[in-house]
């Protein structure tokens, strides 16, 4: 089964070297769990003042600035692993570097006929 790992930590709480930091440690630990055949993909995200959220409001698509909702924590990033069961995804969760900042929440994905093949 495949989970997605979402790291939520405030975005202004790591200082220059210790975001730098994060994401070498955070692509060692993807290439750890590649070569056990778990990683499917990963990746940081731009910050929150380039995110723009879609909503519907009375049959009209309405586009905002900024992320979905306003929270002390921001979403920063994935993972996506293939996991065994949830006692491997909390286990791979719980190395992800980005987690000793904030939060890493555990998602299974849900497969659903019909979608497109992964481009490469």
């Amino acid at each position: 089964m495949q989970y997605m790992l979402l790291m939520y930590l405030d975005e202004n709480s790591l200082s220059e070297t210790e975001r730098t930091k994060c994401y070498a440690d955070s692509a060692g630990y993807a290439r750890q769990l590649a070569d056990k055949g778990k990683y499917v993909a990963a990746s940081p995200l731009q910050p929150t003042l380039t995110a723009t959220s879609i909503r519907h409001h009375d049959g009209k698509q309405v586009v905002t600035d900024g992320p979905f909702a306003e929270t002390r924590e921001q979403l920063g990033g994935f993972f996506i692993v293939n996991a065994a069961n949830l006692d491997e995804a909390i286990e791979i969760a719980g190395q992800i570097p980005a987690g000793r900042w904030g939060t890493v929440e555990i998602r299974p994905i849900l497969e659903i006929s019909g979608l497109p093949e992964k481009s490469e």
